[in-house]
C-alpha cells in the first residue's frame, strides 16, 4: 500500500469514527436521566410525570424520537417526528413519523409543520411539558407558511438562497419571518406549559436561534433583517412576490413579530452534541493509529474552495517543516462554508472544498484530504463528499481533466465522477455541520 492510499484510508476511517461519535440516540441515552417523573439534563430537570408530548424536527429526529420514547415509556402521550427520505426505517410507538423534504420543503414538510404547532396545542390545553428535539435540517423538514406564502413561494425562495453564498444564519433570518412555527413561535404556542428542547447542533458556534430556525428559542433578528438578505445577496427581484409583500408589511408593523429576547420565559434549550464532540471523537480515534493529532476549529466558514485550499496549505506546511505538528500527523476541522454558484455544473460544498485542496497536494506523496457533511448529503448530490490526496490530480490529467475548469463550473461532482474519490454513505441519521481531516502519513504508522 503506497502511502498516499493509506492516508485516504485513515482519513475515511477517522470520517466514519466522527459519524459514530454523533450518534444522536446513543449521546440521549448518555445524557438524559429519568427517574419515573423528572426528566434530567445538564443540570437541568422537567416534571414529565404527567406526561409529556413529542416535537422532534430535523434530519435525526426519527433516532432522537425513538430514544426519548425508550427513556420515557409511557410517559410519552404522543407526537410527531420528520423523517428524511431514505431514512424511513424507525421504531415509533406513541410519536408520528413523517417523511418530508430537504433541502427543499415539500408537502410532507406542511403536515410536519402542522402537527408540531397542533402537538404544541395539546401540551399547552393538557398542562404537560413539551419537549422537542431539534437537528439540522428541521427548517425545511417542518414548514408552516404564513398567510398568503404557498409552499411553491417557499421552493423558490429556498432555491434562490441556496445558491446565493448566504449563510445558513441569514437563511434562517429569512425563513422565521415567513412561518408560523419557527424563531420561537413553537414555544410560545406552548405557553405556559414547559418547553425543553434538546438539541443536536449543525450551527457553527451552537446558536440555538439559528438550529433548524430556532422554533422554541428567542429570535433576535426582524423583518428588516429579512428584507437586508434578499438585498444583500441580490435575490430580491428575483424572490415571490408574496414572500417580499409579507415582508414588508412586517417592517411597517402590520405583522406580528418573532418573540425577543425575554418574552419566552416557559423554555429552555440544552446542546446534547455538536460538531466538536465528533472531531475530539476523531482526535482520540487517531492517536489510537499513531498520529499526532490537532483540532484546528470546529468553526470553518465561508467559501468551500477558499476553506479547503487553507486546510491543504496546513498539511502541506506539517509535511514540510512540521509545523502545527510533527507527522505523522492529522489535522482535524470542523464547521459548514457556503459555495457561491457561478457556474452551470453539479456539486456540494464538500466536494468543492475537495477538489480545491486537491489542486493544492497535487504530487504530493503521502498526504489526503477529505471533507464530508456528516449528515452523509452534500449538496443536490448522492454523495456525502470526497476524498483526495497527492495522486488525484496527476490522474485527472491523464484523464484529459482539467481540475480548474471544473472548479470554475462549480462541477465537483462530474470531476469526482469521472477521476474518482467520491464519499457515498447515504443519510446517515445524524447532523452536526461538516468534517474536514488532513492526514501527513509517513512509513513510521501502518495500518
Amino acid at each position: 500500500m503506497h502511502l498516499c492510499e493509506y492516508a485516504r484510508k485513515v482519513a475515511l476511517a477517522l470520517l466514519l469514527e466522527g459519524v459514530r461519535a454523533a450518534d444522536p440516540a446513543r449521546l440521549l441515552r448518555e445524557r438524559v436521566a429519568f427517574d419515573g417523573r423528572r426528566l434530567r439534563v445538564a443540570g437541568y430537570e422537567v416534571d414529565v410525570g404527567g406526561g409529556a408530548y413529542i416535537v422532534a424536527l430535523g434530519k435525526a429526529a426519527g433516532p432522537m424520537a425513538e430514544a426519548v420514547e425508550q427513556i420515557l415509556g409511557d410517559a410519552v402521550r404522543g407526537g410527531i417526528a420528520t423523517l428524511l427520505r431514505g431514512a424511513e426505517r424507525v421504531r415509533l410507538k406513541r410519536v408520528v413519523p413523517v417523511v418530508a423534504g430537504h433541502p427543499r420543503p415539500d408537502e410532507g414538510s406542511l403536515r410536519a409543520g402542522e402537527l408540531a404547532l397542533r402537538t404544541a396545542e395539546r401540551a399547552r390545553e393538557e398542562g404537560v411539558p413539551l419537549i422537542v428535539l431539534l437537528s439540522g435540517g428541521g427548517s425545511a423538514m417542518a414548514e408552516l407558511p404564513v398567510p398568503g406564502v404557498s409552499l411553491g413561494d417557499l421552493q423558490a425562495l429556498t432555491d434562490l438562497l441556496l445558491r446565493s453564498g448566504a449563510s445558513i444564519g441569514e437563511i434562517n433570518a429569512v425563513r422565521k419571518h415567513l412561518s408560523l412555527l419557527k424563531g420561537g413561535r413553537l414555544a410560545a404556542t406552548a405557553r405556559p406549559s414547559p418547553v425543553l428542547t434538546l438539541v443536536l447542533s449543525d450551527v457553527v458556534g451552537d446558536r440555538l436561534d439559528v438550529i433548524a430556525s430556532g422554533p422554541t428559542v428567542p429570535d433576535p433578528t426582524t423583518y428588516s433583517d429579512a428584507l437586508r438578505v434578499l438585498q444583500a445577496y441580490g435575490v430580491l427581484g428575483e424572490a415571490p412576490k408574496p414572500v417580499v409583500a409579507y415582508l414588508e408589511r412586517g417592517c411597517r408593523g402590520e405583522a406580528p413579530e418573532t418573540p425577543k429576547p425575554g418574552e419566552l420565559d416557559n423554555s429552555l434549550a440544552v446542546v446534547i452534541g455538536n460538531n466538536m464532540t465528533a472531531l475530539r471523537a476523531m482526535k482520540a480515534y487517531a492517536e489510537g493509529l499513531g498520529f499526532r493529532a490537532l483540532i484546528l476549529s470546529s468553526s470553518i466558514g465561508g467559501e468551500a474552495r477558499e476553506a479547503g485550499r487553507v486546510l491543504a496549505s496546513v498539511v502541506l506546511e506539517a509535511k514540510r517543516s512540521g509545523n502545527p505538528l510533527d507527522p505523522p500527523a492529522v489535522i482535524l476541522c470542523g464547521g459548514e462554508t457556503t459555495v457561491t454558484v457561478r457556474g452551470k455544473g453539479r456539486g456540494g460544498r464538500n466536494q468543492e472544498f475537495a477538489l480545491a485542496a486537491a489542486i493544492e497536494i497535487a504530487g504530493e506523496e503521502g498526504v489526503a484530504v477529505a471533507a464530508m457533511g456528516s449528515d452523509g448529503v452534500d449538496g443536490p448530490t448522492d454523495a456525502a463528499g470526497a476524498v483526495v490526496d497527492g495522486h488525484t490530480i496527476p490522474r485527472a490529467k491523464q484523464l484529459g481533466i482539467d481540475p480548474a475548469a471544473y472548479l470554475r463550473d462549480n462541477d465537483s461532482y462530474t470531476f469526482f465522477r469521472i477521476v474518482g474519490g467520491h464519499i457515498v454513505t447515504g443519510p446517515t441519521r445524524t447532523n452536526v455541520n461538516d468534517f474536514y481531516v488532513g492526514v501527513v502519513a509517513t512509513e513510521e504508522v501502518t495500518w
